[in-house]
């Protein structure tokens, strides 16, 4: 194995393995090249945690991309027949994107782009930023190489930011926001000419050109950095929120109800997966200042699915009825408050903490949280199969339930203190007549 995979498997949560593992042997199957890509390197190779997983394919990706959806029992989100890029969501919350090599070309700015089928190389040399321009081959022969053609690493090193191309914010206009998202989040300086590529595509006012499915994607990635307030906050400087929304503005920018949430992600437990639905949860705080119209309004300019929006619309109806039973049950064991709320979405449980006033009710979605759940965590699937599980099964699952709610209902053992042998008696010194000398 080399180094670089290592880094890749101690980066990776449980789902995100099961992702790459189903896309790699996917693209064994059909022969074809498969490269990890985009901010997942960018973010491994700088030491953040792994957000997303992009991965791109020397080769037909969309067929490629419903083979792993058969193979994960994946949800594909959108599909791009273009640029053949498919958004996909594992049961388990994971989100990643499988995407064709490609070179694109663009008659005017915000166009849509004439795609062709390319090398890695070749898709590499035509992205965003340098920092997203970084390869890691997956597939059997060159397994762990990696590709930096644009010295990407160099610039992670610099904590700078630069555009591929003197075209790059032409071309593809949602850059711009991209470019002020990472400012944000990364806390990195724009180089010289790249500020300078920014400031003639304002003046060109390109970005009026972004189409509704950039300004989601957008919004989605925000949804997924706990630092969302302070991208949309600069976002609101840079006079660049108006692209989603007028509304977005002032009083109504809803910068309170996203400190909320960046305080409800930090009981999060660390190392433990969870799924949680962050747009959900993004787009309800967008929305409580908005008025019906305004949230209409916002709806339309980004494309936002009916789903979504019914997803938004039941967040509360669905937290009110969590919190009612997490106010009146009587939960005389820990494991009966994890039995109540281990079913529950994890933006449900977000939700009651930004929004409960009810102590209980936030103790004990706390503890469920910060305790319960990682305690639980620790149930290994080796220690249900020694206990007579067979994965698998209704058996199995039943098992581990009940090797759970032994874990998390034991005493506590009390420390044992070790009592000190009684000190020897020691005999006082034998006392001394100091002489006299008499003269």
């Amino acid at each position: 194995m080399s180094d670089y995979m290592f880094m890749l498997d101690s980066h990776l949560n449980a789902e995100q393995s099961k992702a790459v593992a189903a896309v790699r042997e996917a693209a064994e199957q059909a022969h074809v090249n498969v490269f990890l890509t985009g901010g997942a390197m960018r973010d491994m190779m700088g030491g953040y945690p792994i957000r997303d997983l992009d991965f791109t394919v020397e080769g037909p990706a969309l067929k490629l991309a419903r083979a792993v959806a058969q193979k994960l029992n994946a949800e594909i989100t959108s599909m791009d027949e273009t640029r053949r890029v498919a958004e996909l969501i594992s049961e388990g919350m994971t989100t990643f994107s499988i995407s064709m090599a490609r070179q694109e070309r663009y008659a005017k700015p915000g166009s849509k782009p004439q795609v062709q089928p390319a090398t890695i190389h070749e898709d590499l040399h035509g992205r965003d930023f340098t920092i997203n321009a970084i390869a890691l081959s997956l597939s059997q022969a060159s397994r762990g190489l990696l590709l930096d053609p644009t010295n990407g690493l160099g610039d992670l090193n610099r904590k700078e930011l630069r555009a591929v191309t003197n075209y790059a914010l032409f071309d593809d206009p949602s850059r711009i926001l991209r470019l002020i998202r990472f400012r944000t989040r990364l806390g990195f300086a724009i180089d010289e000419r790249t500020q300078v590529q920014y400031q003639n595509a304002r003046e060109a006012k390109l970005e009026n050109k972004i189409p509704a499915p950039a300004l989601q994607y957008e919004l989605r990635q925000m949804a997924l950095d706990p630092l969302a307030g302070e991208i949309l906050k600069a976002l609101e400087e840079e006079n660049l929120l108006v692209v989603f929304s007028p509304a977005l503005s002032g009083a109504k920018l809803n910068l309170a109800g996203l400190q909320r949430l960046q305080k409800a992600r930090q009981s999060l437990p660390a190392g433990v997966h969870l799924s949680v639905n962050f747009f959900v949860l993004f787009l309800h705080t967008l929305f409580e200042k908005l008025t019906p119209r305004e949230r209409g309004q916002l709806a339309q300019n980004i494309g936002l699915q009916k789903r979504d929006l019914d997803a938004v619309q039941r967040l509360e109806a669905k937290a009110s009825k969590v919190e009612k039973q997490l106010a009146t049950a009587k939960l005389q064991r820990p494991s009966a408050l994890y039995a109540l709320l281990r079913n529950v979405p994890g933006d449900v449980l977000l939700f009651l903490l930004m929004h409960s006033s009810q102590r209980l009710v936030l103790d004990r979605t706390r503890n469920y949280l910060q305790k319960y759940l990682p305690a639980a965590q620790e149930i290994t699937e080796q220690q249900v199969i020694e206990h007579g599980g067979k994965p698998g099964t209704p058996k199995f699952n039943k098992i581990r339930e009940e090797l759970i709610a032994a874990r998390l209902d034991a005493r506590p053992k009390k420390p044992v203190i070790q009592e000190e042998p009684p000190a020897l008696a020691v005999p006082p010194p034998p006392s001394r007549r100091i002489p006299s000398f008499s003269r």
